[in-house]
């Protein structure tokens, strides 16, 4: 029996628990009142629209979506003109909507944390799946468009 791998979306929802466990625990300069939290929904709902346009991309070229599992396309149009990696920007812009909406400083640390535990557990290794698969043209890709932003 194959063990899963634990996917980013659950990665997601485990740092939005932190978020708001570290906020309610140990708040850190209330910085952000109401009704100015609800601005939190700007990048919030930006995050869910770049993953949605992200995921039909993979679904229209037949790839999978799946992390580490071997693409049978590479994506370079769309939102991955403007980024190698807009699902894990869309969930980091997510992650920034929820700390707007909890109003203080701690949930920041919390994001960067998460942003280099995406990189080092999904982002490094499947950029090395795409070179191996996909070669002088991944490679022109990189050079091209940036990993984040």
């Amino acid at each position: 029996m194959k063990a899963e791998r634990v996917l980013p979306p659950t990665y997601l929802l485990v740092f939005i628990l932190i978020i708001v466990a570290v906020d309610l625990l140990f708040p850190l300069a209330d910085v952000i009142g109401f009704p100015w939290k609800l601005l939190g929904m700007i990048p919030f709902a930006l995050g869910i629209v770049i993953n949605v346009i992200a995921d039909s991309a993979f679904k229209k070229l037949g790839t999978t979506v799946k992390p580490l599992e071997e693409s049978t396309a590479l994506v370079t149009n769309g939102v991955f003109r403007l980024s190698r990696n807009p699902m894990y920007l869309g969930f980091v812009l997510i992650l920034i909507g929820v700390a707007i909406f909890m109003g203080s400083l701690t949930p920041y640390g919390v994001i960067v944390v998460f942003a280099v535990v995406m990189d080092i557990v999904f982002i490094k290794p499947e950029e090395q799946m795409l070179e191996e698969k996909f070669g002088e043209v991944w490679l022109e890709y990189r050079r091209q468009v940036r990993r984040w932003i």
